[in-house]
């Protein structure tokens, strides 16, 4: 039946009702977690390997070995950065929108552990032909991480640094408490049973020059760190009880007996000043962090401030020192102090501190512990480019005389940081001597899969795993000693369940069981991520499959942008 025309010579046309067509495609996406941190390497996949294992036949003892050589693949140091890591993978994790991001510093630090109670060795990936011999300046994160990825590559690597143990600033800068020096002394150790060669009590520029070590070597590496505190640059700002941050934890690190009396002001608001304030208070001493500006723009991890204050120890913010008042005998007596407020931002993008006069008014201390800033020592490395302390390497991270350079003479940052600097110098030293094709060394800048992406009533809401941790008492009361734990076996596996597997298939058949035309073939080999084909002469093009996908692997076709590639990270 028609409808009746409205006028002569014309017609109505009942409209058809359109059904919208879906063309689902597998589309592997860059997950929010690998933006935050590219140095723990494929977080999706290693959690995976664990998540999935029941789907890929893989017993949990090898899932975890195959997830710790994952990590270890661009960090040989999981149990190590799994304990100071500030994790900024956790603050991108999608699930944050759901209940609580994934404690992936804590599966870090799971498997890293595991690693060394397994005696697991690190992956080598040998190369034939690879007889050139390299040198290392510096033995902190940044060079070990570059020794690491050469001797895997089959080169003979020499490490040369000036102490007497290895480790840099993991093992002179960071407590006891945070970091066991057993757990740094076996992850160091791993990279040393590769082959790679280590000189210590060698200074390059006094015992050795830097000439006869270009010499020496086909290529260098220079990952001399930032170790010199800079002192405080007001009257009374030298003499006895007054303490650089670096040279008080590193004495501390050392084992040697540091009197600071009963009242310690320790000046910044950085890692180094929160740590040496943290040290200090586990020798009894009364403790005040003086830092110039507010508690929002303090550069120390936030958890480590407010494990700090749990300690007992004060915070005195935008205030800074203007006077070292010593008694008549010359003993340390106070900290001269004048208020600050906040001004407009300056080159750091922070608010600058401005002296408000009239509030000075004074603080006893018997000690001063200066955290303000380090710099690199170039003492005998004058000849290459740098900008006063500073090395200035071009973008590819060679300086102007043709030397490799990295870590926190360039850049200071968290340990992290120097471990992706010296790999990537690794991989392109290695593509340029072997005349390969450089691997890519762009860790992700953003993320292809978004909260609203993850279907989120796919799981339940649950806590994310806590490491275990002392109260502030009893952390004071237990001096050096580790006070943070590992987490169990058994939250390990449940944490791994709560990842929704971003961007990537998990195999939880959802769009299998939906689908009634049959366009999905299960594989006969799955693995992680790789659980099904797609046949789309099936299709009904119903797209319930594209629903359903927890994990936003799914998805039309129609909306993928030309020219756009999303392809898995590795």
């Amino acid at each position: 039946m028609t409808d009746m025309p409205d006028k002569p010579g014309q017609s109505k046309e009942v409209p058809k009702r359109i059904t919208p067509s879906y063309h689902p495609a597998q589309v592997a996406k860059t997950a929010p977690c690998q933006v935050g941190c590219a140095n723990c390497g494929d977080i999706r996949g290693w959690i995976g390997l664990v998540a999935q294992r029941h789907r890929t036949g893989v017993s949990l003892e090898d899932a975890l070995a195959r997830a710790w050589r994952v990590i270890t693949e661009v960090n040989p140091f999981p149990a190590t950065l799994g304990r100071i890591c500030p994790h900024p993978c956790e603050s991108k994790c999608n699930r944050s929108e759901l209940d609580e991001p994934l404690a992936i510093n804590a599966m870090e630090r799971f498997l890293g552990d595991f690693g060394i109670s397994q005696a697991l060795p690190l992956p080598s990936a040998r190369s034939k032909g690879a007889n050139e011999w390299l040198g290392v300046v510096g033995a902190g994160p940044s060079g070990l991480s570059f020794a690491y990825q050469m001797a895997r590559r089959g080169y003979q690597v020499t490490v040369y640094d000036a102490r007497e143990k290895a480790g840099g600033m993991l093992r002179f800068g960071v407590p006891d408490y945070r970091l066991p020096q057993d757990v740094l002394d076996a992850e160091v150790q791993k990279i040393l049973d590769l082959g790679v060669e280590l000189q210590l009590h060698t200074k390059v520029g006094t015992d050795i020059s830097l000439e006869e070590l270009r010499s020496r070597h086909a290529s260098l590496y220079l990952g001399i760190g930032a170790q010199m505190g800079r002192g405080l640059p007001i009257p009374g700002g030298e003499g006895s009880a007054i303490w650089t941050g670096t040279d008080y934890l590193s004495q501390i690190n050392t084992g040697e007996k540091v009197d600071t009396g009963a009242r310690v002001v320790v000046v910044g608001g950085g890692n180094t000043a929160v740590d040496a304030a943290r040290c200090a208070r586990r020798t009894g001493a009364e403790v005040t962090i003086l830092y110039r500006r507010s508690r929002e723009e303090m550069p120390a991890i936030s958890h480590d401030i407010e494990d700090a204050l749990e300690e007992g120890i004060k915070l005195l913010l935008l205030a800074a020192p203007v006077e070292i008042e010593r008694a008549a005998d010359g003993r340390l007596s106070g900290v001269g102090v004048q208020r600050m407020s906040l001004g407009p931002p300056d080159s750091s993008g922070r608010r600058r501190p401005l002296p408000i006069l009239g509030s000075e008014f004074k603080l006893d201390a018997t000690a001063v512990i200066a955290a303000v800033s380090q710099v690199p020592v170039l003492e005998g490395l004058h000849s290459l480019d740098h900008d006063g302390n500073w090395l200035v390497p071009n973008p590819n991270g060679v300086d102007a005389t043709g030397i490799l350079v990295g870590g926190d003479a360039v850049n200071p940052g968290i340990a992290g940081n120097a471990i992706i600097q010296g790999r990537h110098a690794a991989e392109a030293l290695h593509a340029r001597l072997r005349e390969i094709e450089a691997e890519s060394l762009k860790d992700p800048q953003y993320s292809d899969i978004n909260a609203e992406d993850i279907r989120f009533a796919s799981k339940v809401v649950s806590k994310a795993a806590l490491a275990p941790k002392l109260p502030g008492r009893e952390r004071v009361e237990a001096g050096m000693a580790e006070v943070t734990g590992t987490i169990t076996e058994e939250e390990f596996l449940a944490e791994v369940e709560r990842c929704f597997s971003c961007g990537s298939c998990s195999g939880c058949q959802q769009c299998f069981m939906y689908c009634t035309s049959g366009c999905f073939i299960k594989l006969e080999e799955p693995q992680p991520g790789m659980y099904f084909s797609l046949n789309l002469d099936q299709c009904h093009e119903c797209g319930k499959c594209i629903e359903v996908c927890p994990g936003g692997y799914l998805e039309d076709a129609g909306d993928i942008t030309p020219g756009i590639s999303r392809t898995p990270l590795r």
